[in-house]
């Protein structure tokens, strides 16, 4: 078994491959249990051996006709795929209009016609595929779903929608998800050779406590397809996505459709990709474009051992737990 080299900053030490053992540094599985327990930051998982990755976000203009969306949508994946993408995102409702009377008109089951698609794509890529989110029904219930398949074309995780967005702002914009969709019920997270990533939708974002539980699992990407608006686009899209790479460390990448003012809902656009240092990568303009970003994990372990705050925590005077594995 191979094990990625880690510095732990809570712990000051660092894990090597078991096959070099300098005389300052843990191999047991006893030692990498304590480190476990100690530092929930370091997951320290089989197989982990690349630090560095491009992820690509894409930016796509989303039309009413379905099997347009999808063909360009896997089109623009495999334009990233050549050039090096790994990890690819593609936006919310990346199949559909967004809007509350398009979601039932255009769900589907997963497996379905779209989630076929991807799969197939991410295969032949051989890429890890986000999927956006699509409007998914499943035992007569609506949910905002992302699919993610990993480069066999496996189904690795399905995110449903935790948050739904249900907003009223007098004057500017009035939105209620809850009309026709469910929520979800459970946290996402899946494994990469370079990171396990963690997931929400648009909404979920604004959720402090959901990117902390990310955080807690070992993730360090955390990726959020979403379509802000033109009210809260311009005052919170960035801010947020700052905020939760800064609070957790992590990587933070957020990924829009394009923005079309002839839609119902007017989408934001500037997708982004956001480091644990909270400086913005890379960020889309409003029209259709792929953005890319090359994704150095380094970068985490450099700057929780510089600000080592997950150590500092004062776990015995407030705590964020999940309820739920």
């Amino acid at each position: 078994m191979e094990l990625r080299t880690w510095l732990c900053p809570a712990l000051d030490v660092t894990l090597p491959r078991p096959s070099r053992r300098p005389p300052d540094r843990v191999e047991t599985s006893a030692q990498l249990a304590l480190l476990s327990r100690r530092c929930a930051w370091c997951m320290v998982l089989p197989g982990r051996a690349m630090a560095t990755f491009r992820l690509a976000l894409i930016q796509l203009q989303v039309s009413s006709i379905k099997s347009d969306n999808l063909t360009r949508a896997c089109g623009l994946v495999r334009k990233a795929a050549t050039q090096g993408a790994k990890i690819v995102s593609l936006p919310e409702c990346f199949n559909s209009p967004y809007g509350t009377n398009y979601f039932p008109e255009y769900a589907e089951k997963i497996p379905g016609e779209s989630t076929q698609k991807l799969s197939e794509v991410a295969k032949e890529c051989s890429i890890y595929l986000i999927g956006g989110s699509i409007p998914e029904e499943d035992a007569g219930q609506l949910y905002n779903t992302c699919a993610v398949f990993g480069p066999d074309g496996t189904l690795l995780v399905k995110h449903r929608k935790l948050h739904l967005f249900d907003i009223d702002v007098p004057g500017k914009i009035t939105f209620q998800e809850s009309k026709t969709l469910s929520p979800g019920d459970s946290f996402s997270t899946f494994e990469t050779p370079y990171c396990r990533v963690g997931l929400g939708i648009c909404y979920d974002i604004r959720f402090a406590e959901l990117a902390q539980i990310y955080a807690q699992k070992g993730c360090q990407l955390l990726v959020y397809p979403g379509a802000f608006n033109l009210t809260t686009g311009p005052a919170h899209w960035e801010l947020l996505q700052r905020g939760r790479a800064v609070d957790n460390q992590v990587y933070v990448a957020t990924a829009s459709p394009a923005r079309d003012e002839k839609a119902s809902y007017v989408a934001w656009g500037h997708s982004t990709v956001v480091n644990p240092w909270g400086e913005v990568l890379a960020k889309a303009g409003t029209e259709e474009t792929i953005v890319y970003s090359d994704i150095d994990l380094k970068k985490v372990a450099e700057i929780r051992q510089q600000i080592p705050i997950f150590s500092q925590k004062r776990s015995d005077l407030y705590a964020v737990e999940a309820k739920k594995p």
